[in-house]
């Protein structure tokens, strides 16, 4: 069936061939570079500028003849091997990493100081030979760029991987039959002028899919992130924790919520005026983000009020909540607390992952509320442990978890045996 589909290509035009394919490509640079003025993405304007680029190298090569004074011989693959490695540049943006300009004009200059080489410039088999392995190298770097996407799984990631990939498996194919024949007959040409266009396609579809993907994800951040501390507000944080509490329910995991309110912020606002409220704000949230670890979730639901949803027992957060309450003391005094010492009152209740997310933080308010009576400026845990609907809800002695703060590092639990209390 190949031979024959060989010989049916080999009665094509090769030329007209190459200008549908020119045409295609023009029209979807075009759309890529309208899909960059919506949603501006830097890679899909180099995108589309690469595919414009090659449609024009097409375009000379086809009417090159017609064109005074004449081209050089080489600008039409000179402009394509650019406009290859600027599609490869424009994967690299895509995900975040830096243009190689000096690899993006590689290829050109490689087939520019071939092209000096007389044997070279009178052999088309050769020339067909290094154009081809230059277009397979580009695109295997291509397809190498779009594998370095870790935040999809691979069963999604993998139509941005095998098409180039199959690209540039096609692209060596001359190299085959030259190593057999001698020489590329024009059925081959025509096949690759054909799929040029398929792939030129699905290029672009995948990168508009990849693109889309992006914005939706980043239209999600905007909707659960609060704008002024940077981190989860009330929907991002709920969400967030029913996923936590979700993968930790398996294991049986217990978690914890810390329930913090700057003291006296009402106060602040009325003194220093409401911006530099918002400073101290971004202050706490800054602190809490730089203390806590990576996989906690912090989020902001109210004014001065922030919750925290992070794994470990009564015990261990207590010394975590002890840990943010000196940070925020010590940062409030230093050259970014802007002369204005505040401090912070936490809550801390713990409960099974099963638990409903709205009684450990209604637990962990109670506990700050006594806080505050209390003195402010310091952390309070509550009494008991909240459990699995349907189970009884476990007593957590506080004596029995004394020894264990007292334990810890200084600077870190060794103040909630000391409490100072700050009206």
């Amino acid at each position: 069936m190949l031979p024959r589909l060989i010989e049916a290509l080999s009665s094509l035009d090769i030329g007209t061939l190459f200008v549908i394919a020119s045409c295609v490509t023009s029209l979807l640079g075009l759309f890529l570079l309208f899909a960059y003025v919506q949603d501006r993405i830097p890679a899909l304007a180099l995108w589309g500028a690469a595919y414009l680029l090659g449609g024009f190298s097409g375009a000379i090569w086809r009417l090159g003849d017609q064109i005074t004074p004449p081209l050089p011989a080489s600008t039409p693959n000179v402009l394509l091997f650019i406009a290859v490695g600027m599609i490869w540049s424009a994967a690299r943006l895509f995900h975040g990493r830096p243009i190689s300009w000096g690899g993006m004009f590689v290829g050109a200059g490689l087939w520019m100081a071939s092209y000096s080489v007389p044997l070279f410039a009178n052999s088309s088999a050769l020339r067909v030979l290094v154009s081809a392995l230059i277009v397979a190298v580009y695109t295997f770097l291509i397809a190498a760029e779009l594998w370095r996407e870790r935040r999809k799984p691979l069963i999604r990631r993998w139509p941005a991987i095998f098409v180039p990939m199959l690209h540039g498996a096609i692209f060596l194919f001359p190299m085959a039959m030259a190593s057999f024949d001698g020489e590329v007959g024009s059925g081959w040409v025509g096949m690759f002028a054909i799929e040029v266009v398929l792939y030129v396609v699905g290029a672009a579809f995948i990168v508009l899919v990849l693109a889309k993907d992006r914005a939706v994800r980043a239209y999600k951040a905007a909707a659960a992130t609060d704008a002024l501390t940077g981190l989860l507000n009330r929907r991002g944080f709920f969400e967030a924790a029913a996923a936590m509490m979700g993968a930790h329910g398996a294991t049986m995991t217990p978690v914890s919520v810390l329930a913090f309110d700057i003291d006296h912020f009402k106060k602040i606002n009325d003194t220093f005026g409401h911006g530099a409220g918002d400073q101290m704000l971004q202050l706490f949230a800054t602190v809490v983000r730089k203390t806590m670890r990576g996989g906690d979730i912090i989020g902001r639901v109210g004014g001065e009020e922030f919750v925290a949803l992070l794994s470990g027992t009564m015990a261990e957060t207590a010394v975590a909540a002890e840990r943010i309450r000196n940070a925020f003391a010590a940062a409030t005094t230093g050259p970014d607390g802007h002369g204005i010492p505040a401090t912070v009152s936490v809550g801390v209740a713990c409960g099974s992952p099963h638990a409903a997310i709205d009684m450990l933080i209604a637990r962990a308010d109670t506990a700050l509320y006594r806080a505050k009576a209390n003195g402010r400026n310091r952390v309070e845990l509550s009494d008991e442990a909240v459990a699995a609907p349907g189970r009884a809800a476990s007593v957590v002695p506080l004596r029995t978890l004394q020894p264990q703060l007292a334990e810890a590092p200084a600077g870190q639990a060794g103040p909630m045996m000391r409490r100072r209390s700050v009206q």
